[in-house]
């Protein structure tokens, strides 16, 4: 049992070096020693050289056939954060008006956490020393979050999360006050509902049908309209509609030609085959006309007819088959190929080649010491690959100050005029920190503990534990301002802003409870 004291220490002492970098980059931009094409150029050297090469010095150490199994829990506990962050920013959504212009990056603010840089911190501060302490559990704890950092770059880029920002910039515009409205009619209907419970329970209003003696369910009658009134609902169609949940499937995605390949809906049309139409000339109704007719007169015509429709079909067919079978390829490839393109991006590259070489032997044994190696060592007694894990170790350590020192510049350059503050989504801003920080937390200590219990996640192992608990208090990924400055058109990432504040503000309260209740329960 680790007493109180410790517990507060221990959980609040990787956070001050946490806020001191993120401090520096905050300090230095304000006072306009950082620019902002300085801060895209430090992020483009964390993001392609620092974080690959701290992900792969740490990887290939720490993972062993023995724990590689802890990598299942980590990605099933990923999904489900992610998974339930969106499922909680519609639910917000549905109570709280959103601007327009983020309707939908609501909801990848919900659903994708920061998971670089601030867990990275935290967890390698927290594991180099008591409770902790163990050697190796410094290496494992960043192997750990690699699988969550994974999951975040497979979801966001080759599965298209990142289009929920493209969608907000497509269509018309749409006033604030339209979705207030909007929100407020929602928020009657499910009033309206839950306050007179009659309404949930569906009355069956029958009536005996006088001809049939059929008991006729009133309900379940289509209703039927006058053309006045059908004319009237056609009138009052607004063909920009702004509700947004019901634009998915027809906004189309555009090429932005600098971070992402567009996407767009194919319309892939059937083979349409020659019907037949009724002749009058060819009818056989008439009874005099019909005994006129011989026999071998209708076979004729029946044999042309077939034959008739048999050469339309097989002039028609296939060369309708081949095109659609070459507009599919057309359409699909350059799907495909942005997908595989987005798996070779710099961390999730160094993710895939770090992992087989920790389970193979004999190629871990080119870069680290193992018992018993397979492979002579250096002249120097060192593996013969070791100075690329020392170089990755070296460049490695530089990720963590620079992804804080970034941080901290965007968090700088996050600007809300106080003229604006009257015009936020205060309700939607509030609702989603809360979510994020506090009811995320709670969940996560919840579901971690259940699975743990259920010997899911493995009981033994303190490291897998903490992190699985700690990767749910994280506030929302940075990296959607640099998505949305990219889809406005402007540079600006104004409503992201608004929403990411109270979040980093709250998260420093909300990480020393929870990393301290963490290491109350697993110690």
């Amino acid at each position: 049992m680790v007493a109180i004291g410790t517990l507060i220490w221990v959980s609040l002492r990787p956070l001050l070096r946490l806020c001191i970098c993120v401090a520096c980059g905050f300090g230095i931009t304000k006072a306009e020693l950082f620019s902002a094409q300085a801060a895209r150029g430090t992020g483009q050297l964390t993001l392609n050289i620092t974080i690959p090469s701290l992900l792969f010095s740490k990887m290939v150490p720490a993972f062993t056939p023995e724990n590689v199994s802890a990598l299942g829990p980590l990605i099933i506990i990923a999904i489900i954060y992610t998974v339930l962050g969106i499922v909680f920013a519609w639910i917000i959504k549905q109570f709280f008006w959103v601007p327009h212009r983020f309707r939908y990056g609501f909801l990848m603010a919900g659903g994708w956490a920061n998971y670089g840089d601030i867990p990275t911190s935290v967890v390698m501060s927290l594991t180099a020393a008591a409770p902790f302490g163990q050697p190796g559990q410094q290496d494992l704890a960043v192997a750990y979050i690699a699988a969550f950092i994974l999951i975040f770059s497979l979801t966001l880029f080759p599965f298209g999360g990142y289009k929920l920002v493209a969608w907000d910039y497509e269509g018309p515009d749409v006033e604030d006050e339209e979705r207030r409205e909007m929100v407020r009619q929602k928020r009657r209907a499910v009033a309206k509902v839950f306050s007179q419970p009659s309404n949930l329970l569906k009355r069956r209003n029958t009536y005996q049908d006088s001809d049939s003696g059929n008991s006729i369910d009133v309900e379940k009658m289509p209703a039927t309209k006058t053309r006045d009134e059908e004319s009237a609902d056609r009138s009052n169609i607004d063909v920009h509609d702004p509700d947004p949940d019901f634009e998915i499937s027809e906004i189309p995605i555009h090429d932005s030609g600098v971070t992402s390949t567009a996407a767009s809906i194919t319309h892939v049309e059937g083979t349409l085959l020659p019907t037949t139409t009724h002749n009058p000339a060819l009818s056989f109704t008439d009874s005099k006309h019909h005994h006129s007719r011989s026999k071998k007169s209708i076979d004729d015509i029946d044999i042309q007819d077939h034959h008739r429709s048999t050469s339309l079909q097989s002039h028609s067919t296939i060369p309708t088959k081949t095109k659609t079978k070459r507009t599919r390829w057309q359409h699909l490839f350059p799907h495909i190929k942005a997908f595989l393109l987005s798996l070779l991006s710099p961390p999730s590259l160094s993710i895939l080649i770090a992992l087989p070489i920790a389970l193979i032997t004999p190629l871990k044994a080119l870069f680290v010491l193992i018992p018993n190696s397979p492979i002579p060592n250096a002249p120097d007694n060192e593996p013969p690959l070791a100075f690329i894990q020392d170089a990755a170790s070296f460049i490695g350590a530089a990720s963590v100050p620079l992804g804080l020192f970034n941080l901290g510049s965007a968090l700088a350059r996050l600007n809300i005029p106080r003229s604006q503050w009257g015009s936020l989504p205060m309700g939607a801003i509030l609702s989603l920190a809360v979510a994020k920080t506090v009811i995320f937390p709670i969940l996560g200590v919840l579901i971690c503990q259940a699975l743990t219990n259920a010997g899911f996640i493995n009981r033994e192992d303190p490291v897998l534990r903490f992190v699985c608990i700690f990767m749910s208090v994280l506030p929302t990924a940075t990296t959607q301002v640099y998505i949305t400055q990219v889809y406005s058109g402007t540079g600006e990432a104004g409503h992201v802003s608004s929403f990411l504040i109270p979040q980093y503000i709250l998260m420093l309260i909300a990480m020393i409870i929870l990393t301290a209740y963490s290491i109350h329960i697993i110690f």
